[in-house]
């Protein structure tokens, strides 16, 4: 079936004209590899980046600024580039299926537990983007990237998270609790930065930066969200 009018289509045409020295390591978990630098990790950090400023350059404009300040503008971009998001836009692009496929034969019985972890097929999404940025520069990446996470964009817009409840939800079942606590300051008192740590039976699990304390928290809540499921 052709891919042609899915969100993902664009992405999914740049991956697969990527050259075998982008492609190749793209699919290729830290644990396949001699070499760590082989892995995707090195393209997921330049992925990340590039996936964050395509979502933020796409909603800036969108948004009326009276309405939307930057700190809703950065909870609306943290739900749209979320593990959750990402691996929603890795399954539709098929990367579980790529990973099997380019698994070494000693690591295949491994795949399947690789490819229900969050993390990771987050992780070949930003490489991925990462990847097509190299290889074909920003301007078609973005576009490509925009359509590939426009459904997590719209539901972020109309269902906005609040990441400290859903956290708060998860960790009642599990009968836990979350504290948070300031753990850095920085700025002068009138443009201040806080880091906010999230710490779960004792135990750090994230941490989170923003302009104000309930948006560092809001980060480090998404960020220990991440972590946990």
């Amino acid at each position: 079936m052709s891919n042609r009018g899915r969100p993902e289509a664009k992405l999914r045409d740049l991956l697969d004209q990527l050259p075998d020295g982008l492609a190749a390591p793209v699919f290729t978990h830290a644990s396949w590899t001699a070499k760590r630098s082989d892995s995707y990790e090195r393209l997921a950090f330049l992925g990340d980046s590039v996936l964050a400023l395509a979502v933020t350059a796409h909603l800036y404009p969108r948004l009326e600024a009276d309405r939307f300040g930057a700190g809703r503008l950065t909870k609306i971009r943290a739900q749209a580039v979320s593990g959750r998001s990402c691996r929603a836009v890795a399954e539709r692009l098929g990367v579980p299926d790529l990973l099997h496929a380019a698994a070494p034969p000693g690591a295949a019985s491994g795949v399947p537990s690789l490819i229900s972890t969050e993390r990771v097929l987050a992780s070949v999404i930003e490489a991925v983007i990462g990847a097509c940025y190299l290889a074909f520069g920003y301007e078609r990446t973005e576009i490509a990237v925009v359509e590939a996470f426009a459904p997590e964009i719209e539901h972020a817009l109309e269902h906005p998270v609040d990441f400290k409840s859903a956290l708060q939800e998860l960790l009642a079942r599990r009968g836990a609790l979350v504290s948070y606590a300031v753990v850095d300051e920085q700025g002068p008192p009138h443009d201040r930065t806080f880091s906010i740590s999230a710490t779960i039976e004792g135990v750090e699990i994230s941490r989170g930066s923003g302009r104000s304390k309930k948006d560092a928290e809001q980060e480090a809540a998404q960020a220990a969200l991440e972590e946990l499921e």
